[in-house]
């Protein structure tokens, strides 16, 4: 064995001795904090549990280490696994653990199942965290999103003295490609293609995503939320946010602050879509101007034959029902198999998508396009009718 193999297997097996560098055993000793070494007598088969401390600041100290050692996806391996192995979910409820995590969506959705028994002096800490997320989120999303709907409610209504806000890019590109300018690099916009200012309110398609927020969907929680934020701030659709498990909230008059949302959300609970359906259902006023997205992954606590034939009227009276098993960068979803093919035999569209594909799947149900088309086009399976 080569020597590089060796100080891998060294480091793999939590192995300390002299033939790792100072650095390396730095690693070791991080990684050994938390998954343990080998125990010799049993001929390190076994792992022993790591152990971190109470400390929060001893924590993030530890949490500083990893981030200098491991690239970002790896850091937040390891950070998931503290938090199962270690019991770290106290950690959470203190500000110096807050300010050392890696932010991402799951953190997120840790700290919204957590706020209801967080102290006073983490919420602040908590919030900035929740912001920091959030505007990350936006700044990869937003833009997309608003091109997309935009594009798919106005093809047809254009102006060539846009507002700045209204210009369409894309189109505006192609329609100046004659003027670019080799020494600088860039494109002379002396024709400007955009969008016609919003229709009247009464004219809108609706959009209602519906989502489930039981612990297993918290990533689609979270991403759900941002959408629905991004899409009421534009002027071409009306959107609503309703959230649910055992209980229905409705909220829609929140989305104006994004992290207002998601501290209005309860994850966990148990899950009644049914109940769900029918509060989004009672509330859509122009069935053939309307989308009805149920994010969930189908595990229905209450009534589902009343569920389906719920969906079925809203089908038949027009509405574009689509149901999302899953909103998330995860892989392949766990769902409830039975009911999603029900669902399919309805006519719905049911598959998981993510994050960067959704803002496409909105443009082509509000063009209703044939979704099960741009889902075959996108790679992406959707479940088959039984």
């Amino acid at each position: 064995m080569n020597d590089e193999r060796g100080r891998r297997w060294r480091l793999a097996l939590g192995i300390d001795d002299d033939a790792l560098s100072p650095a390396e055993q730095k690693i070791s000793a991080a990684l050994t904090a938390l998954y343990g070494g080998g125990d010799a007598e049993d001929g390190g088969t076994q792992k022993k549990r790591g152990g971190l401390g109470r400390s929060a600041p001893r924590v993030a100290r530890w949490l500083g280490d990893i981030r200098s050692f491991f690239p970002a996806p790896v850091v937040r391996i390891v950070q998931q696994d503290a938090l199962e192995r270690l019991d770290l979910k106290a950690m959470l409820l203190e500000p110096e653990f807050l300010a050392a995590m890696e932010a991402d969506v799951d953190l997120v959705a840790d700290l919204i199942a957590l706020r209801a028994v967080m102290p006073e002096r983490a919420k602040a800490a908590a919030r900035r965290v929740v912001a920091t997320v959030v505007a990350q989120l936006m700044e990869r999303l937003e833009r997309r999103t608003a091109e997309a709907l935009r594009g798919a409610t106005d093809r047809s209504r254009r102006v060539r003295r846009p507002r700045p806000a209204d210009i369409d890019w894309p189109r505006t590109i192609r329609a100046n490609l004659q003027h670019y300018q080799p020494a600088h690099g860039s494109i002379v916009p002396e024709r400007l293609v955009g969008f016609a200012r919003a229709r009247r309110r009464a004219d809108l398609d609706e959009v209602v995503l519906c989502v489930d927020q039981s612990g297993s969907m918290a990533p689609s929680v979270v991403y759900a939320s941002i959408f629905a934020a991004v899409m009421a701030s534009l002027p071409v659709v009306a959107t609503r946010l309703v959230c649910f498990d055992t209980a229905v909230v409705d909220l829609t008059g929140e989305l104006a602050d994004p992290v207002e949302v998601l501290f209005g959300i309860q994850l966990g609970g148990g899950t009644d879509i049914n109940a769900a359906v029918a509060h989004c259902a009672a509330r859509i006023e122009r069935p053939a101007r309307s989308h009805l997205v149920l994010i969930s992954d189908l595990e229905e606590g209450g009534d589902a034959d009343e569920l389906v034939a719920r969906l079925a009227r809203l089908v038949a009276q027009g509405v574009n029902v689509i149901a999302l098993l899953a909103l998330s960068d995860g892989g392949r979803p766990a769902y409830n198999a039975e009911l999603a093919a029900r669902v399919a035999a309805l006519g719905a569209p049911v598959f998981a998508c993510t994050p960067d594909q959704f803002p496409d799947l909105m443009g082509c149900a509000l063009r209703r396009g044939d979704i099960h088309a741009w889902a075959a086009r996108q790679d992406i399976k959707t479940v088959r009718a039984p």
